[in-house]
Formats: structure tokens, C-alpha cells, sequence
């Protein structure tokens, strides 16, 4: 088991979202995430795991409750989102790298235009992330020139390269042939190890049982389990978890 410093990075309360066209999206959701750990949330298509995971860098606005971003209130007035956002990555289910930019380039953007940063060090820093993905070689590549593995792991030293507290992935290896899965979850893993602070958004069942510190299961905009992985997919209490293991397991 982990030790944590007592930080809470991640704090979201009693979360509700309404769309325009009456839906409720989420439904009283409070979750909060430790410096450090790792939190997997599954579910069925259209539960609210992915709205929930966009709330959290507030790519969807939530219509009552309240988040925190490493003591920082999300909603509070003199809060500044976008610099807020510079400590929270997000990693897509798409790859979104510029076609016309160099995997190197693709990685340097960021850093270089949001946070004004030296370039000698962004392109320093730049280097060492692709190489601790595993690209080192495809630094002068063209996304075109890559598989989808390798794009996904060039979005992930994109996020990196401001240096985020936290990392938010949704559902990174859904748009993946099966074989390259495998290169994805492997570098999640090391980040994991590391000690970054992540909520993944996953249908990767292997992964959340290895990983995992805490496994949400969510359905129809409810958070219906936090548990840890043992309790979640070995003794799963919940009726409709149970019958949502049984169907993917």
C-alpha cells in the first residue's frame, strides 16, 4: 500500500451536471483523490465516467457542487482556470498532434506558447520525456509516420511537458489496435510507479486490478462503488457491479 503525505489533490463534492436538453449527466458525485494515487473508473457507456473525468480540469462545467484542484476552488472567482489547468494533464481517447509539427515539435508547443518558457530547457525537457516513452528515435517523425501507440504516447509527453501535478486519462487505449495497448498501459504504469497523482477512465480491467489504488464504478450519472481493487473485483457487493463483472471479466 502506498504511503500518502495527507494531500488531498483531487476533491470533488456532491457534483451535479445538467445538459441543455434536460439530461442529468452526473448525480451527486464526491470523490477525492490522494497526492500520489491512482484512481480507475469504469462503467458502462453512458454512465457519466467521462463527463466526471472532464469536470476535473473543468472541460465540462458542473451545474452545483464544488471541486478543488490541490486546494485551489475551481469555482472560486479569483480563481484563474487556465493557469489551473497547467497542473492538470488530460490524455484523449483521440491523439490530436498537429500533422504539420515533428513528434519533438508536437511536445515543445505547449510549454514554448502557454507558459513562455526557455526554449533550450522546453527542448531539453521535451527530449528526455519522449525517450522515457520510449520514442527517442521518432523525435523528427511526422504523426503520419507513426502508429497509433506511438501518437498516444506522444500524447502523453505532450501533457507531461508542463509539468503537471495530476494526469487525466480518458480512455486512452479505446481508439487502439489490441496489440498496442500494451506500449500505452506500460508507460501509464511507470508514471503510476513514479508517483504521479492519476484518474484514468479505462475499460483495461487487468489494468485497474494492477494499478489501481481505488476503483470507482459509476452507471447512469451515479457513483455507485469506491473500492479498492481486491474488494471491487473480488468481492464486489454492489448488485449491478457484480453483474457489470461478470459481463466484461
Amino acid at each position: 500500500m502506498k504511503e500518502y503525505t495527507g494531500d488531498d489533490m483531487i476533491v470533488a463534492t456532491g457534483i451535479d451536471k445538467f445538459y441543455p436538453n434536460g439530461c442529468h449527466a452526473l448525480k451527486n458525485v464526491s470523490a477525492t483523490v490522494h497526492r500520489g494515487e491512482v484512481l480507475v473508473v469504469i462503467g458502462p457507456s453512458g454512465s457519466g465516467k467521462s463527463t466526471f473525468l472532464r469536470t476535473l480540469n473543468q472541460l465540462e462545467t458542473i451545474s452545483s457542487g464544488a471541486i478543488s484542484i490541490d486546494a485551489t476552488d475551481m469555482y472560486a472567482k479569483d480563481t484563474d482556470i487556465n493557469k489551473l489547468r497547467e497542473e492538470v494533464g488530460m490524455v484523449f481517447q483521440g491523439f490530436n498532434l498537429f500533422p504539420h509539427m515533428s513528434v519533438l515539435e508536437n511536445v515543445m508547443l505547449a510549454p514554448l506558447k502557454v507558459s513562455k518558457r526557455d526554449r533550450r530547457e522546453v527542448e531539453e525537457h521535451a527530449r528526455s520525456l519522449l525517450c522515457k516513452v520510449g520514442l527517442e528515435s521518432r523525435m523528427t517523425n511526422y504523426p503520419s509516420q507513426l502508429s497509433g501507440g506511438q501518437m498516444q504516447r506522444v500524447a502523453i509527453a505532450r501533457a507531461l511537458a508542463m509539468k503537471p501535478n495530476i494526469m487525466l486519462f480518458d480512455e486512452p487505449t479505446s481508439a487502439l489496435d489490441p496489440e498496442m495497448v500494451g506500449e500505452v498501459l506500460d508507460v501509464m504504469k511507470s508514471l503510476a510507479k513514479e508517483g504521479m497523482t492519476m484518474v484514468v477512465v479505462t475499460h483495461e480491467m487487468g489494468f485497474a486490478r494492477e494499478v489501481a489504488d481505488r476503483v470507482l464504478f459509476m452507471e447512469e450519472g451515479e457513483l455507485l462503488v469506491d473500492d479498492t481493487p481486491t474488494l471491487f473485483f473480488d468481492n464486489p457487493e454492489h448488485p449491478r457491479l457484480a453483474k457489470f463483472l461478470s459481463q466484461v471479466l
